[in-house]
């Protein structure tokens, strides 16, 4: 099973800058995917960023401000998130999509982290 810890939320003014972490650890082969998702109140939960050994992929809705980037050595990745507007106030989501010991394939999420973007 593999935990992953978010960390970085929080109150920003708009036009601000954060940066969210997400630690993974646990028993796991490797991790093959690892991505951001957020979900505002009243609405679906949806993808923001992802990263693999392919590239990155980003929601239209954030491409060019936000940079997704990834530590393999410290399981980690990373969600800078820049000029950020009051509709990004979300809780965002850590998860990975990985290889368990034995080939199977599994998944994890993390418990959220609020970003909140206000004046």
């Amino acid at each position: 099973q593999v935990l992953l810890v978010e960390s970085g939320g929080g109150l920003v003014q708009p036009g601000g800058s954060l940066r969210l972490s997400c630690a993974a650890s646990g028993s796991f082969s490797r991790i093959n995917i690892m991505s951001w998702y957020r979900q505002a109140p009243g609405k679906e939960r949806e993808l923001v960023a992802s990263i693999s050994s392919g590239g990155t992929n980003y929601a239209d809705s954030v491409k060019g401000r936000f940079t997704i980037s990834r530590d393999n050595a410290k399981n980690t990745v990373y969600l800078q998130m820049n000029s950020l507007k009051p509709e990004d106030t979300a809780v965002y989501y850590c998860y990975a999509d990985f290889l368990r010991w034995g080939g199977l394939l599994d998944r994890s999420w993390g418990m959220g982290t609020q970003v909140t973007v206000s004046s």
